[in-house]
């Protein structure tokens, strides 16, 4: 499973979801974890209010399973949730995100919590998405 990072510094998890300039994005099972990419996102991200600044990321993350950050809006959590990516807060920019990958491998080989068994599920399509993806006559 894809597992993502806010992050300034590719060390710790250390940025707002919304603010968030870079986003680094690993691989994950219970043999343990790979670097994929660091997604780059440019405008004004810290202009409060603005909901179109988180579509491109929300766009970006959607074969994730989970995000990281060190703070998020209630709107973005909550586009986060529909399209199947649970966001986990940091307990502070002082985590590593080394740290926490090695937790969740370990985590995976064991008994994983609820919250990330259901994180772990196959996203399933909701009625409204077929919907939308449906062409029009």
């Amino acid at each position: 499973m894809k597992i993502a990072f806010t992050t300034s510094d590719h060390i710790h998890v250390n940025a707002h979801f919304g603010w968030a300039r870079e986003i680094d994005v690993y691989e994950i099972d219970g043999e343990g974890y790979q670097f994929l990419e660091t997604l780059n996102f440019e405008g004004e991200l810290k202009e409060d209010g603005n909901d179109d600044k988180i579509t491109p990321k929300l766009d970006a993350l959607v074969d994730c399973a989970i995000v990281y950050v060190t703070a998020i809006g209630g709107t973005a959590a909550a586009k986060l949730i529909k399209k199947g990516v649970t966001p986990v807060k940091a307990r502070s920019e002082e985590e590593k995100i080394e740290e926490l990958l090695t937790k969740l491998v370990q985590t995976l080989k064991g008994n994983p919590p609820p919250w990330l068994r259901k994180a772990l599920q196959p996203k399933t399509k909701s009625f409204t998405d077929e919907l939308e993806n449906e062409a029009t006559v």
